[in-house]
C-alpha cells in the first residue's frame, strides 16, 4: 500500500494557501517543520516569526505561502484527512463482506499512526498528535460557515461520508448512521488523548486500543 499511496498526490483544496507548499523545497520545510513546531509548543504558542527561526527563514516568506496559522493548520489537517481517505480506500477495496469492510474501516480511522516513510517531509504519526489535540481548533471558529460553503472541510466529510455507506450496508435500518460515524472518529480522537493524559477515565491503554473500543460499540449497535 506504501507504494500505492507514494505514487499518489495528497490533494488539498487550493484555497486554503496561498502559493501551494509542496511545489517547492522552501514550502516542504515549511510543512516539516510546522508539524514539528505545533508538537513541541502546541498550536496557540506556535508563531510564523518563530517557525521562521526555525526553518532559517524571514517570516514574510511563510506568508507566500499561508495567510494565517489557522490557514496553516487547516492545510495540516486537510492533508492528514485526504492521506486517511487513501488509506481507507486501500483497506477496503474489494472486501465484499460490508461487515468486514466496516471493521477494516474503524480500524484505519481509529488505529495509533505509524509515520509513512513515503512522504520524506510529513511525519504522519506526529501530524497525528496534532489532529488528536489541535483538530478541533480548525472547526470552532466564527469562520466555520463560510469556510465550510468554499470546500476546507470537504475531504473530512468524505472520509466520515466512507463510514456512513459502510454502516449503512451492514445495517440500512440504522436511523442514525452520520452520528455514529462523526461521532467514531472524534470520539477516537479524545480517547486518544485521554490515553495518554487523562487515563482513569478511559479503557483505552496499551493493550484496550480505541480500534478495540469502536468495533465493538458499533458492531453491537448495528446487530439486526
Amino acid at each position: 500500500m506504501k507504494d500505492l499511496i507514494a505514487s499518489i498526490k495528497i490533494q488539498v483544496n487550493e484555497k486554503i494557501y496561498v502559493k501551494d507548499p509542496e511545489t517547492s523545497k522552501l514550502g516542504k520545510k515549511i510543512i516539516q517543520e510546522s508539524i514539528l513546531l505545533i508538537d513541541a509548543i502546541g498550536f496557540d504558542n506556535f508563531t510564523f516569526k518563530k517557525l521562521g527561526e526555525k526553518i532559517g527563514s524571514n517570516e514574510s516568506s511563510i506568508y507566500r505561502y499561508f495567510e494565517n496559522k489557522h490557514k496553516l493548520l487547516v492545510y495540516l489537517s486537510s492533508w492528514y484527512w485526504s492521506w486517511m481517505e487513501y488509506k481507507l480506500f486501500f483497506a477496503t477495496n474489494n472486501i465484499t463482506d460490508p461487515l468486514e469492510a466496516l471493521k477494516r474501516a474503524i480500524t484505519v480511522v481509529t488505529e495509533k499512526v505509524e509515520d509513512d516513510e513515503t512522504t520524506e517531509h510529513i511525519n504522519e504519526s506526529i501530524l497525528n498528535k496534532i489532529i488528536i489535540s489541535e483538530f478541533t481548533k480548525t472547526l470552532h471558529t466564527k469562520e466555520v460557515d463560510e469556510e465550510n460553503k468554499i470546500g476546507f472541510f470537504l475531504i473530512y466529510k468524505r472520509v466520515i461520508n466512507r463510514i456512513v455507506t459502510l454502516i449503512n450496508q451492514v445495517n440500512p435500518d440504522y436511523p442514525y448512521a452520520k452520528s455514529l460515524a462523526s461521532s467514531t472518529i472524534e470520539g477516537a480522537l479524545h480517547q486518544q488523548f485521554l490515553s495518554e493524559h487523562l487515563t482513569t477515565i478511559t479503557n483505552c491503554d496499551e493493550k484496550t486500543s480505541p480500534a478495540n473500543f469502536y468495533i465493538h460499540l458499533i458492531t453491537t449497535i448495528l446487530k439486526k
